[in-house]
């Protein structure tokens, strides 16, 4: 009974994020499902800097959403927790390590510019994570806006199957309401308020057309409703919604829903949609033997860590619980590093406040007060019943825009390397090393405004003066052309004990094109020449060996090594003299290549007035960029360009310039390419 009782609760729970394309209106969408259930009493609104889950002062000054922040609330005998995620590029990390927990999402898209760049990137994670979605056309209000355009955008350059289960009631600024599809009535909002009634007599013979589409289209993934489309000739609203919800949790459609959630116009059947289509944590229950059974009460507790903030109060462990109940005070172990630590306090989070309560238990989003070592991707367990969720944590996103930053104050110099380390551990996209050369601290991330917001929160919660170089991108080195059979004997003796390894390397490009970035290692040696523990020590040297590439000190990526032959002494051999072989070893391999300097690109997409396209186009090709795409869209340009991360430094001021100040242009990692010129 205990587990039937649970497995009802958890049912009603949905764990979900909102994820856009920068400015597409998530916070706004999040701040009026705040209102509308009741978890606030007062509309939050971006440009007033009075929003909710955008509480960092940073966030309030930038007018974007910069960390991602967890609320909770209930709808219709649900509860809710809602992960609003940031939407500019420079922070895809955040929205990676908020997916990993999440059982769905909402994906809102812009009314007017449909699929956006981030609007791809964000999507591709979700992919990568099986995470089940609806999506959300907002803004149909503005000039320009078209529901038929924005699904049309998602089928092409997202490739799901978007089916809409509503159309709207007026057009641009006469947008008023929509027509319901699956229950075939309208729905209009009148001083903020939601109004049910008939589909208007204009509106039948489309809504009726539109609906015989969404049947015929569920009908043909669904058995069940293929079965009573072909019996009855139609769906009923139960058995369509059945539908819906079915190929939802599969991922094989997308439903898609319209509004515009600043004049608080169709948050309310969003909201449905989210308790009717998206899945509960029983949903998303594991059917893997080696992983716990999200349904019952009695399994052992496990938790994952997906995030770590520092407060004026401490620091906060933000987990999602994955079965078991989790208590205040207990003893919970660190599986990855073998660590024991107790529970001191169980937060509620809503934003910035929280709510202590004695126990969260499977599907729970909550933040915890100690263990104090715990970093994100770490599994929490019962200490006698250790499983662990992830083997390491999300893999953390390359850095390629790195400065240089000091303390202005001597007697500051150690509180920053302090604050330095703990924002690492807040954010791991983040880097911190010296550089050999100069002795200079360097500060790497995923781009201008990433290490600008950085810097800042150390400047504000830390009180230190911080000054800071001139961003740098960060390079890699590649093999253009490799060497087969390379031999290299490691022999040191000094005294007692020497060392004597032996090993034979094959390295090659990772694939056949310059600019792909990993590291593959693997042996073809047989008949035991060379034991298996000391190829995994071939394979950790050749690792440490990429740290620093032979042409000029940047780290080596888009290798693969083969260890194809090897040979060991009688005495002399151990897994520290095949790690020194194997570190040397690649280093003279590579010096005996041939290597190509990389650098890292982006994909510009710049949106201006016609009548500037070419100056536009002028200024692109002077930052060494290639263009790959223009359209027009209403009365403005929209170009596509791949252009070097080195050259986009400034380019905002120098496109307001170019445009008289009507240009935008938003950005996306896209790789590395080999340096020219």
């Amino acid at each position: 009974m205990r587990a039937e009782s649970t497995r009802n609760s958890l049912s009603l729970v949905r764990n979900l994020g909102i994820l856009a394309h920068v400015d597409a209106g998530k916070t706004t969408v999040t701040e009026r499902v705040l209102f509308l259930t009741g978890a606030v009493h007062k509309r939050g609104e971006v440009h007033e800097g009075t929003t909710v889950t955008d509480f960092d002062s940073q966030e309030r000054d930038r007018g974007i959403t910069i960390f991602a922040a967890a609320v909770s609330c209930d709808w219709d005998g649900h509860r809710l927790n809602l992960i609003d995620t940031p939407g500019h590029v420079d922070f895809s990390a955040e929205v990676e390590r908020s997916l990993r927990v999440l059982d769905g999402a909402v994906a809102v898209f812009d009314a007017v510019a449909g699929v956006e760049p981030q609007s791809e990137s964000v999507w591709r994670l979700a992919d990568g994570y099986g995470v089940p979605r609806i999506a959300f056309v907002n803004k149909m209000d503005r000039t320009g806006a078209d529901l038929d355009a924005a699904v049309a955008s998602i089928r092409e350059r997202l490739h799901p199957v978007p089916l809409a289960v509503q159309m709207p009631i007026g057009s641009e600024g006469e947008f008023s309401g929509v027509v319901d599809l699956v229950g075939m009535r309208a729905l209009t909002w009148a001083d903020g308020s939601m109004v049910e009634g008939a589909v208007p007599d204009a509106l039948v013979e489309e809504a009726v057309r539109r609906r015989r589409v969404l049947e015929e289209a569920v009908a043909e993934r669904s058995a069940a409703a293929l079965e009573e489309f072909v019996e009855a000739s139609q769906l009923s609203a139960t058995a369509l919604a059945a539908a819906l919800r079915e190929l939802t949790l599969s991922g094989e459609v997308v439903v898609v829903l319209c509004g515009a959630a600043y004049k608080d116009r169709g948050v309310e059947p969003l909201l449905d949609a989210v308790v009717a289509y998206l899945p509960s944590p029983v949903d998303q229950a594991s059917d893997q033997p080696d992983q716990p059974d999200h349904r019952s009460p009695d399994q052992p507790l496990a938790a994952l860590v997906f995030k770590v903030q520092s407060t004026g109060t401490g620091r906060l462990t933000f987990v999602r619980v994955y079965s078991g109940t989790l208590r205040k005070g207990d003893a919970v172990l660190d599986v990855g590093a073998g660590r024991t630590g107790r529970v001191g306090r169980i937060l509620r989070v809503q934003a910035d406040r929280h709510t202590e309560v004695e126990q969260a238990v499977a599907g729970d989003i909550v933040a915890l007060v100690g263990p104090k070592h715990a970093v994100t991707g770490a599994t929490l367990a019962a200490p006698g019943s250790p499983v662990l969720l992830e083997d390491s944590g999300p893999a953390a996103s390359e850095p390629v825009v790195s400065v240089a930053v000091e303390a202005e104050r001597n007697a500051d110099t150690g509180r920053l390397a302090a604050a330095l380390a703990r924002a690492v551990e807040e954010d791991p996209s983040l880097a911190v090393r010296t550089d050999g050369e100069t002795g200079q601290t360097l500060l790497s991330g995923l781009g201008e405004l990433h290490l600008e917001v950085a810097v800042e929160k150390i400047r504000r919660e830390r009180g230190i003066a911080v000054s800071v170089g001139r961003p740098q991108v960060a390079l890699r080195e590649a093999v253009a052309s490799g060497v087969s059979g390379f031999v290299y004997r490691h022999v040191k003796q000094d005294g007692g004990s020497g060392q004597w390894a032996h090993v034979v390397l094959d390295v090659r490009p990772l694939t056949g094109t310059l600019g792909d970035t990993g590291f593959t290692f693997e042996s073809h040696v047989t008949g035991g020449r060379v034991p298996r523990e000391y190829i995994r020590a071939v394979e950790a040297g050749c690792r440490d060996a990429l740290a620093a590439g032979p042409l000029a000190g940047h780290p080596v990526t888009g290798l693969h090594v083969t260890l194809v032959d090897g040979a060991t002494h009688v005495k002399d051999s151990s897994e520290l003299a095949f790690r020194a072989a194997g570190a040397q070893g690649l280093r003279a391999a590579l010096r005996a290549s041939t290597l190509a300097l990389l650098e890292p690109v982006a994909e510009l997409t710049v949106t201006a007035p016609e009548d500037t396209v070419g100056a536009v186009l002028g200024d692109l090709a002077a930052r060494r960029g290639r263009v790959t795409d223009t359209t027009s869209r209403s009365t403005a340009a929209v170009v596509t360009a791949t252009v070097p991360l080195a050259e986009v430094f400034g380019y905002a001021t120098r496109l307001r310039s170019r445009t008289q100040g009507r240009g935008a242009f938003t950005m996306r990692a896209a790789g590395y390419v080999a340096v020219t010129g």
